[in-house]
């Protein structure tokens, strides 16, 4: 009998072991949450069982793998050079540091780099909410050489978060214009809607802008802006209790139409 490999992995927020044959092929995978077997090749069947016994808890099913739904097809379809799903957080940073690296300066750091620490931190605990069932993408291109940091997709609706690096900083918000520190007031949350308006036009769907506060000393908003949301990197978890927007199979669908990185170009 051809010896199995048993390898777990986590795909589109769902933990499964997957079986395969020497040679790297797929023949199977378990899904923990839903209990069932999806077998590919109905001939391993036997010793698919026998490869995931140590693994598998309480009762399961076997059987060939569920039909693909549309978002299922367009993610299958989509060509690597144009997903955008397995951007790091900071990843446009991350590319423009690598053709333009921060100089050292004796008074002062590269503001990329104070940019980049807070993007990386904040998409990290965004990265946490998906297994609240959110959809998490970083450094979304958008036409004009701009970005929206962070895209978040989920029972909540659709967010576009802007991210402001603020280490030990005060921060004071007057919309439209934010303070860090004694540094002058910029109107950013122009900035943060902007972004938002322009990906509800390329998803054409409602999309709530959020400026994200990294590392701040003290926040003061006066007076709170009724459609921008403010948090700070604390209170992202959150976003888990925001719900009755969006069902399951509206957030796989525009996450499928957000990772492809021509759907953008209509922003």
């Amino acid at each position: 009998m051809t010896a199995l490999r048993v390898t777990p992995a986590r795909r589109e927020g769902r933990d499964r072991l997957y079986v395969s044959l020497p040679d790297g092929r797929s023949v199977a995978w378990y899904d923990r949450e839903s209990g069932r077997i999806s077998l590919v090749s109905e001939r391993h069947r036997a010793a698919v069982i026998a490869a995931l016994a140590p693994y598998v808890t309480g009762d399961f099913t076997v059987g060939p793998p569920p039909v693909p739904s549309p978002a299922d097809l367009a993610r299958l379809a989509l060509h690597p050079d144009d997903d955008l799903a397995p951007n790091r957080p900071g990843e446009a940073l991350l590319a423009l540091l690598d053709r333009e690296p921060a100089t050292p300066r004796r008074f002062r750091q590269d503001p990329r780099l104070a940019q980049l620490d807070a993007e990386q931190l904040l998409g990290g605990e965004l990265d946490r909410l998906d297994a609240a069932g959110w959809r998490i993408l970083h450094s979304v291109p958008l036409p004009g050489a701009d970005r929206i940091d962070h895209l978040a997709v989920g029972p909540g609706g659709v967010l576009a978060v802007h991210t402001l690096p603020a280490h030990r900083l005060r921060i004071r918000i007057a919309d439209p214009a934010v303070r860090a520190g004694r540094g002058e007031p910029v109107p950013m949350l122009r900035l943060t809607r902007r972004r938002a308006e322009r990906a509800s036009l390329a998803l054409a769907t409602a999309v709530r802008p959020v400026l994200a506060v990294v590392g701040a000393a003290r926040l003061d908003v006066l007076p709170s802006p009724p459609d921008v949301r403010i948090m700070q990197e604390g209170e992202v978890r959150a976003l888990v209790r925001l719900g009755g927007v969006l069902k399951p199979a509206d957030i796989e669908s525009l996450y499928a139409t957000a990772r492809d990185r021509r759907t953008w170009l209509r922003a």
